[in-house]
């Protein structure tokens, strides 16, 4: 970025706009293994500064600069969605306001912390149940971007099914309210003379021409996050173009504002956690677990555990059973009435017994808390390892049909053994959504060569099952590659259609979920993985 377009984009916006080295190398890496240092690194106080920025660099493609804008809520991105050789746009800094509570809805910026919304609510005895296990450090912004899921997720769904309206800054810089409408409403947004109006014309269009391809290429699987969601669009009767924001990795606007619904809390729930010994009748035990309709279950393995006891083994003190098991399930029932709870949690208990498996029944909150600590320290504590072998967010998110999620697990795990590779094991066992992080080192060529093969294996393992190659992590530039793979290459130029209506300048996240191939993975790896990128780097006014 030339000194000259720096001072012109200053003048535009209250924010801070700047090409400073130490701040631009921090915003080159997020959670994933990938690097990409940008231009320029803004601070937009409003909505007005995000506009000015799109709008500026939409100007500048027109005149072939070739720039491009990646919103960015706190890096805790996987994938690297949060990545982009252009101008960052910093959201939390300064657009970080919670600005309406309501009876069942809260409205924020993007910026809010997800953690913080969550605290509001509780105190209104409401929650916002599709939290991601990254609750303390990502952004509610980033949430609708990815359209995350969490443990709740079995029960109450992923984040698209939780928000109300957005409002999308496009690609010419025009701002748009994006909700349910109905045919009348949706014809008079076809009306309009403007990239809103072209938006709705065309994707409604292609839509209408394509809905058997779209139906019939969609994973069987309880949840997904790759691609555009064309399906969710045309609902029940109305027409919500806010589905196809949610999830886009703002390749296709920015969101500045989250209309979200909330549920009502109940704090008071029952946690049965069954230890078991054989993965087969562990997987088992799962699918019979689902048909009591738990509000979550979660599955941590031996190798997880073992990383745990030696690097916090207070965590597992009194808890797991010593030797370890080869496989812990967490099962929560949070159903308002507590008789119904009590007679769900014994009868999770006993298809624990039949499978083999010792179990534990938990209804104090200090006791469930330190039960759950197990799961929820995952993410946070396997990165810490000393020494530059870290745990690696490389196959880390792929989901299957639920009936094949005990055949998942075994093919996994054949998988790593046949890489000869450490491995730590985690996840969405209700949703056969699996996280999976093996124990490599960047800084050795035979080590990232390794990623790309195992990642190959891996993902055309997930597709052949049936599966998504991302159940709630999205593409990114990860798993953009596998995306055509998934869908098939018709469902893909779908996808590069949607693109080009909403950007047709490539002003958004150019290389994220589209024209990715595996070989532009390799010079994008980092030599050394971190997550310092978590800590703040915001500026002082």
């Amino acid at each position: 970025m030339t000194s000259k377009q720096l001072k012109d984009l200053q003048q535009q916006t209250k924010g801070q706009v700047t090409t400073d080295e130490a701040v631009r190398k921090y915003f080159s890496t997020d959670g994933s293994i990938f690097t990409i240092t940008p231009e320029a690194v803004a601070y937009p106080r409003n909505t007005h500064d995000v506009q000015a920025v799109v709008s500026y660099v939409y100007q500048q493609n027109l005149r072939g600069k070739n720039l491009n804008v990646v919103a960015r809520g706190k890096g805790t991105d996987q994938a690297g969605g949060a990545l982009g050789d252009g101008i960052i746009l910093a959201l939390p800094a300064h657009m970080n306001k919670i600005l309406r509570v309501g009876k069942d809805s809260a409205t924020v910026q993007p910026g809010v912390l997800y953690s913080s919304l969550q605290r509001i609510l509780h105190m209104h005895e409401r929650f916002l149940p599709p939290y991601p296990s990254s609750i303390d450090y990502s952004t509610i912004g980033g949430a609708a971007a990815n359209n995350a899921c969490g443990e709740k997720t079995l029960k109450y769904g992923s984040t698209r099914e939780w928000v109300k309206s957005l409002k999308v800054v496009l690609a010419d810089g025009s701002e748009i309210e994006t909700k349910k409408l109905t045919g009348r409403e949706l014809n008079r947004k076809k009306g309009l003379m403007t990239l809103e109006g072209e938006i709705y014309r065309r994707v409604d269009s292609l839509i209408r021409d394509n809905s058997a391809l779209i139906h019939q290429s969609q994973p069987k699987t309880t949840k997904n996050s790759a691609g555009y969601a064309l399906g969710r669009v045309r609902q029940n009767g109305y027409f919500d173009l806010s589905q196809l924001f949610i999830g886009a990795q703002g390749t296709l606007g920015v969101i500045t504002e989250v209309t979200l619904k909330t549920a009502p809390y109940n704090p008071r729930t029952t946690l049965v956690v069954g230890y078991f010994d054989d993965l087969e009748k562990a997987g088992e035990a799962v699918l019979r677990l689902q048909k009591l309709k738990p509000s979550a279950m979660e599955v941590v393995d031996y190798h997880l555990l073992k990383f745990l006891q030696q690097y916090k083994p207070e965590t597992l003190k009194g808890l797991v059973p010593d030797p370890l098991p080869k496989i812990i399930v967490l099962i929560e029932f949070d159903n308002t009435s507590q008789l119904k709870q009590n007679i769900l949690s014994r009868r999770a208990a006993r298809i624990v017994s039949k499978m083999s498996g010792t179990h534990t029944i938990a209804k104090k909150p200090k006791e469930q808390e330190a039960l759950w600590q197990v799961r929820h320290s995952a993410a946070a504590v396997i990165w810490m390892a000393a020494g530059k072998k870290k745990s690696l967010p490389i196959i880390e998110d792929g989901v299957v049909p639920v009936e094949k999620f005990p055949e998942f697990l075994e093919a996994t795990y054949k998988l790593l053994n046949k890489f000869k590779l450490d491995i730590a094991v985690w996840g969405h066992a209700g949703d056969a959504n699996l996280h999976l992080q093996p124990i490599m080192d960047l800084s050795k060529i035979a080590d990232r060569k390794k990623i790309i093969k195992l990642m190959n294996e891996f993902y055309t393992m997930v597709i052949k099952m049936g599966g998504s190659t991302c159940g709630e992590h999205n593409d990114g530039l990860l798993r953009a590659p596998y995306l055509e793979k998934l869908y098939g290459p018709a469902m893909y130029r779908l996808f590069e259609e949607v693109k080009d209506i909403c950007d047709p300048h490539n002003v958004f996240n150019p290389r994220i979920k589209l024209g990715v191939q595996q070989k532009d993975l390799e010079p994008l790896m980092r030599r050394e993985y971190s997550m310092e990128h978590l800590y703040d780097h915001m500026p002082h006014t």
